[in-house]
C-alpha cells in the first residue's frame, strides 16, 4: 500500500444531514434564510457532503436545496429521494446546479418495511435496480440506502447491496433507523457487508444511527473502525425521535482518540461551536448543559479537586482544549461604555461574523441591554444574538409593544400590539396571570387553535437583572414548531417566544413531513 492508498484509508467522509434529517425533529422548523446560513457554515468548515433537504416534500425544500447547490463551494450537495422515478426527477433538477450533485434514494428493506410497499423480496430487488439505474443515468455520484437495514435478513441485505452497486451506487449508506443497534453489531454488520457482497471494496460504505439507545455515536465509530469511511451526522446529533450521531462528537473522538482511532476528517474543528449555537438558535432547540463537546458545561468544573486540578495544569481534567472547538477561554464583562469596536471583537471570539449592517443592529440591541444590566457576559451576548436571530424584521407576525398589569388582584391584562403583515392591531386581554393574559392577546389578534405544549424558563446569567430564555413548544394538526426568545423581562420574552413559534408554525404549514431514513 502506497502512503496514498493509506492516506485515502484514513479519510472519514463527513455527510451532514441537519437540514434533511435534522429539519424532521418535532418542531424543528427552518426557513429558506436559515438553511442558506447553515449550508454556507457547513461548507466552511468543511464538511464533505451536505444532504440539503428532500426536494419532493414541498416546492420550499425544492427552492432550497436548488439555491444551496447553487451557492455551494467545496461541499458535494446531495438531496434525498424516494425509490420512485418522480422522486429521483426532482431531486436531480434541485442538486444538477452544485458542482459536486448528488443524488440520496432510499427504500426500508425489513420485513416490516416490505410490507408498507406490498413488495415480496423479488419485486424489490427489481425496484432497487431500475430506480438506482436511473438516478445513476442522471448523475455520477449515486447514494442508496436500504432504510431499517439493521432490522434486515442478513442474506437479503447482501442481496440489494450487490444489486444497488451493480446499478451503478457509488456509495452504500447503512441506517439504523430506529436507533437499535449495539457497537457491536454495528461494526458486524459493516464487516459482514464488506466481506460478503462482491464489488463492496469499489465503493464507500457509509452509517447512519439514530440515537434511541444512547449508542448513536458509538456505533458510527464501531462502523468506522469495521470499515465504513462515511459518518452521517448531524449538528448538535439534532434529529428525529432522539436524534442522530451528533457530527461533533465523531469529530472530536477522532480528533482526541486519534491514538486509538487512526483516521482524520476534512472539519475544522475549531468553527464547531459556532454553528452548534446558530442550529440551536434556529431550530428554537437548545443545547442541553451537560452535551458532549458544545454543552454549556462542557468545559465547566464546580469539584473542588477538580478546580485545583485544573488550576495547576489544565490536562488534568480536560481531554480537549476549549479553543480546539472555537470557544473562547475569556468571559470579559462588556458594560454600557464598550465600544462597537469591542463588540465586534467579542462577538467574532463567540463565533459570530457579522457584517456593518447587521453589527449597526446588534450595536443598538447591545446598549438598549446594557441600560437595564450592569454586567453582560458572554452568555448574555449569545442570548441577544439568538433573540436577533429569531426575531427578524420579515416575520409576517412582530410584536411592537406590550405592557401588563399583574400582582394579588385577579384578573391580570395586557395590553399589546402586534404587528401582522405590516399593520399594527391593538387588543387588551385578561388572564391567569401576565403570560397567559399576554398568550390571550396574542390569540386575540392572530386567533389559531395552536396547543401550547410546553412553556420553559431559565435565567441566562446570575442576578435579578439577568435575562430570562424562554422557551415554547406549539402543536397543530401534528405539525410541532418551538419558538425562543429572551429579555431582561421575561414576559417581553414570553411575547416574543409566543410569536417567534407562529411564525415558525406559518413556514410549517407550507410544508409536508418526509419520510424517514
Amino acid at each position: 500500500m502506497t502512503n496514498n492508498d493509506k492516506s485515502a484509508q484514513d479519510r472519514v467522509l463527513i455527510f451532514d444531514t441537519t437540514l434533511r434529517d435534522g429539519e424532521q425533529s418535532p418542531g424543528a422548523t427552518m426557513s429558506h434564510n436559515e438553511k442558506l446560513e447553515i449550508a454556507e457554515l457547513l461548507d466552511d468548515m468543511g464538511v464533505d457532503i451536505i444532504e440539503a433537504g428532500f426536494p419532493i416534500a414541498s416546492d420550499g425544500d425544492f427552492e432550497a436545496v436548488a439555491e444551496i447547490a447553487k451557492r455551494s463551494k467545496d461541499a458535494v450537495i446531495c438531496g434525498l429521494s424516494r425509490a420512485q422515478f418522480p422522486d429521483i426527477d426532482r431531486c436531480w433538477e434541485a442538486v444538477k446546479h452544485a458542482a459536486q450533485p448528488r443524488i440520496h434514494t432510499f427504500i426500508g428493506t425489513s420485513p416490516l418495511h416490505r410490507a408498507i410497499p406490498n413488495l415480496d423480496m423479488d419485486q424489490m430487488a427489481d425496484l432497487i435496480h431500475e430506480t438506482v439505474s436511473h438516478a445513476r443515468n442522471l448523475c455520477d455520484n449515486v447514494q442508496w440506502s436500504p432504510m431499517d437495514a439493521t432490522r434486515t435478513e442478513h442474506d437479503y441485505l447482501c442481496r440489494v447491496v450487490e444489486i444497488a452497486i451493480k446499478a451503478g451506487a457509488t456509495t452504500i449508506n447503512i441506517p439504523d433507523t430506529v436507533g437499535y443497534t449495539a457497537p457491536r453489531e454495528s461494526a458486524d454488520l459493516i464487516s459482514m457487508l464488506l466481506s460478503r457482497v462482491p464489488g463492496a471494496d469499489k465503493v464507500i460504505f457509509s452509517t447512519h444511527c439514530h440515537n434511541d439507545l444512547g449508542m448513536a455515536t458509538a456505533n458510527a465509530l464501531a462502523a468506522v473502525e469495521a470499515g465504513a469511511r462515511q459518518i452521517e451526522c448531524t449538528i448538535n446529533g439534532l434529529g428525529e425521535r432522539a436524534g442522530n450521531t451528533a457530527l461533533e462528537e465523531v469529530v472530536m473522538a477522532m480528533k482526541v482518540r486519534n491514538d486509538i482511532m487512526p483516521y482524520r476528517t476534512g472539519v475544522d474543528a475549531t468553527k464547531i461551536m459556532q454553528i452548534s449555537r446558530v442550529v440551536s438558535t434556529v431550530s428554537g432547540f437548545p443545547v442541553q448543559f451537560n452535551k458532549a463537546i458544545v454543552g454549556k458545561n462542557a468545559f465547566a468544573h464546580e469539584s473542588g479537586i477538580h478546580q485545583d486540578g485544573m488550576l495547576k495544569n489544565a490536562e488534568t481534567f480536560e481531554i480537549m482544549r476549549p479553543t480546539d472547538i472555537g470557544l473562547s477561554e475569556t468571559n470579559l464583562v462588556m458594560g454600557k461604555h464598550s465600544g462597537r469596536a469591542a463588540l465586534r471583537s467579542k462577538l467574532n471570539d463567540l463565533g459570530y461574523e457579522l457584517g456593518d449592517n447587521q453589527l449597526k443592529d446588534v450595536f443598538v440591541r447591545f446598549k438598549a441591554l446594557a441600560d437595564r444590566k450592569k454586567e453582560i457576559y458572554d452568555d448574555d451576548l449569545i442570548a441577544l444574538m439568538t433573540d436577533t436571530s429569531t426575531n427578524a424584521a420579515n416575520d409576517r407576525l412582530q410584536v411592537k409593544f406590550l405592557r401588563v398589569i399583574c400582582g394579588t388582584e385577579a384578573p391580570q391584562s395586557a395590553d399589546l400590539t402586534l404587528t401582522i403583515d405590516g399593520k399594527d392591531h391593538q387588543i387588551t386581554a385578561k388572564g391567569d396571570g401576565p403570560v397567559d393574559a399576554t398568550f390571550n392577546a396574542v390569540k386575540g389578534l392572530f386567533p389559531h387553535d395552536t396547543k401550547l405544549v410546553l412553556y420553559q424558563v431559565h435565567a441566562v446569567t446570575e442576578g435579578t437583572d439577568a435575562q430570562a430564555t424562554v422557551s415554547v413548544r406549539m402543536e397543530e394538526g401534528g405539525k410541532i414548531v418551538t419558538g425562543q426568545s429572551s429579555d431582561t423581562d421575561t414576559v417581553v420574552a414570553s411575547a416574543k417566544a409566543y410569536v417567534n413559534a407562529l411564525n415558525k408554525l406559518l413556514v410549517r404549514r407550507e410544508k409536508t413531513k418526509p419520510a424517514a431514513v
